[in-house]
């Protein structure tokens, strides 16, 4: 919902953007939860081992007395597409409690006002603005998403800004235009900061324009950094660092009989406190697994989370030349306080700082992983830069392309457990072609898109997303005593499926056929 009021010189406007989980689940439990409506874990457990043990005391091999334990504890297991099972999993996805259901639960909102005035009418010198914003979220998960339980989380944030634009006319076809501006942030979970921008363009002869700039921005940790609390059912457990988040996020865990052996209870409460004050990292464990060597084990407790800031640099240009348009740009970022996810090992008994029990849990496998929220202080760069040139050929058909490179810049021997979650293809190719009026009021345009192999980090999932070449088309037809066009095409033409992003569906075709009325 939004509602803004404005005229030439200023604007304010306020909306809100509410979340609807709808009929979402988590995969995971819905499985792990149809199957114990069926059969509770301690029960198929319990029938397993028996059958086991039975087996190979009667002389089964492994795999024979395996697969005896498994046809005992699944007998009448739930089939799907049975009744039975389709009402199974009908109650599962309507509870949001994890021991018995699946459901997220989401109606969580941000409100959001921000305004803008310009004095460009009262003075002459320059063109002046001044602005700021409010925004403020609501958290309401009811527990499935995130530590939110026992009631909605609220906090917010706020800014203000001021910027100055001056043109100077140097001669009849050169002028020269200058920009600052001045940006102070503040979210109550966070120290406030200023972030000053300015820039330049050189124009010549109104062909030829040539920027440059140097900014400085920042980015605030999401919601899910700063407060999720979600076991992903996959030995991974995701705990946003907000100090007020820490140990809102709390469940108990069985300890192994070797545990116990050692005096620790058979179930212990542990926080989510744990990952970010005592915790090893995840290569040192696994180091020490491969050896057996506990002096190889390094402390992690990475810290919480804070805003990543970000300088910039870019130098850019846009020229025409006869039918041709060019428009290029490089740039090269610096960043501070990189946000992203470490993944840390939590004993579940005993001090990571010189405690010989710590050692113990992680021998017995009484252990936790945790995805946590933090910053690195390795230093992480990007660089890249663009390309386009548009064109006329063979009359008046459009030719049109542009070619995109970008790549990070990070040592990951700096930081070995830290995940930057950078997700860009490193090279990214378009090219399009047509004619809106080829003959008699009928057009068209194809577009062929293209982009690289790379790989994709997330805190739900890596994997690799592989290049794609996708194939755009368009027919139109206009009616100039209408003013009206008529348009028949298709998005990814060709038909081969794709997708963009770890996790996510693939994208098919879709074909439109729209018409547009008293638009010319």
């Amino acid at each position: 919902h939004k509602i803004e009021v404005r005229n030439d010189n200023f604007f304010v406007r306020g909306y809100i953007t509410t979340d609807d989980a709808g009929e979402s689940y988590d995969m995971l439990f819905t499985g792990f939860n149809i199957n114990r409506r069926w059969k509770s874990d301690e029960q198929w457990f319990q029938e397993y081992i028996e059958t086991y043990a039975g087996a190979t005391l009667s002389g089964a091999t492994d795999s024979q007395a395996h697969a005896a334990a498994r046809q005992v504890a699944e007998t009448g297991r739930l089939e799907p597409g049975t009744q039975e099972f389709k009402q199974a999993l009908s109650d599962v996805i309507s509870l949001t409690d994890r021991s018995e259901g699946s459901k997220f639960a989401d109606e969580s909102k941000y409100t959001h006002v921000d305004a803008n005035y310009n004095f460009g009418h009262l003075i002459d010198f320059a063109e002046i603005q001044v602005g700021g914003s409010y925004r403020r979220y609501n958290l309401n998960s009811l527990g499935t998403i995130y530590t939110d339980s026992q009631g909605s989380i609220t906090y917010s944030e706020v800014g203000f800004f001021s910027q100055l634009q001056k043109k100077m006319d140097l001669s009849e076809s050169v002028s020269l235009k200058l920009t600052g501006s001045l940006r102070y942030d503040k979210s109550e979970l966070f120290d406030g900061f200023f972030s000053p921008r300015i820039s330049a363009g050189f124009t010549i002869n109104e062909d030829h324009n040539i920027r440059a700039s140097v900014q400085s921005g920042f980015r605030n940790p999401t919601t899910q950094d700063l407060y999720i609390g979600l076991n992903t059912g996959v030995n991974l457990i995701l705990v946003g660092s907000a100090p007020d988040n820490l140990d809102r996020y709390s469940d108990t865990y069985s300890v192994s009989e070797s545990g116990q052996n050692l005096g620790v209870p058979a179930n212990v409460e542990q926080t989510g406190r744990a990952a970010y004050e005592n915790s090893y990292t995840l290569e040192s464990v696994q180091a020490f697994g491969a050896t057996g060597n506990p002096g190889l084990l390094e402390i992690a407790n990475p810290d919480i989370v804070k805003p990543e800031k970000i300088t910039s640099f870019e130098v850019g240009y846009r020229g025409k030349l006869n039918k041709t348009i060019i428009d290029m740009s490089i740039y090269y970022n610096q960043y501070k306080d990189f946000l992203a996810n470490e993944r840390v090992i939590v004993p579940l008994y005993g001090e990571v700082d010189d405690n010989s029990l710590s050692v113990a849990a992680i021998a017995n496998g009484d252990i936790l992983i945790y995805d946590t929220y933090t910053n690195t202080s390795a230093e992480v760069n990007a660089y890249g830069g663009s390309i386009g040139i548009s064109t006329k050929v063979f009359g008046d058909f459009d030719l049109s392309g542009n070619y995109t490179f970008i790549q990070q810049d990070f040592n990951q021997e700096d930081d070995p457990g830290f995940r930057t979650n950078f997700n860009s293809p490193e090279h990214k190719v378009k090219a399009s072609f047509g004619n809106t009026n080829v003959y008699d009021n009928f057009g068209f345009n194809v577009a062929w898109r293209w982009s690289d192999t790379y790989f994709w980090q997330a805190s739900y999932g890596d994997g690799q997303i592989p290049s794609y070449n996708v194939v755009d088309a368009q027919v139109n037809y206009t009616i100039p005593k209408w003013k009206s066009q008529i348009k028949l095409g298709a998005s990814n033409l060709l038909g081969d499926d794709y997708y963009t992003a770890f996790g996510t569906g693939f994208i098919g075709s879709m074909y439109y056929l729209s018409i547009t009325f008293n638009n010319l």
